[in-house]
């Protein structure tokens, strides 16, 4: 089983000026860390904006 890691993403040293209104932390698997980040450097999206743009998309019932 894959034990959650801690991973620190280029795209969170560079916030924007927006201050957040929820700070949250993802434990993410070794695997989940390294499909965020190879997501992101094909992209070129930031990890923020990759996972704001799954928030939005959920659906809600």
């Amino acid at each position: 089983m894959n034990e959650p890691v801690g991973h620190t993403f280029a795209g969170f040293a560079n916030l924007s000026q927006k201050s957040p209104v929820k700070e949250i932390t993802v434990d993410l698997t070794p695997n989940e860390a390294s499909r965020l980040e190879k997501y992101c450097n094909q992209t070129g999206k930031a990890v923020m904006d990759v996972i704001r743009e799954l928030i939005q998309e959920l659906s809600l019932t």
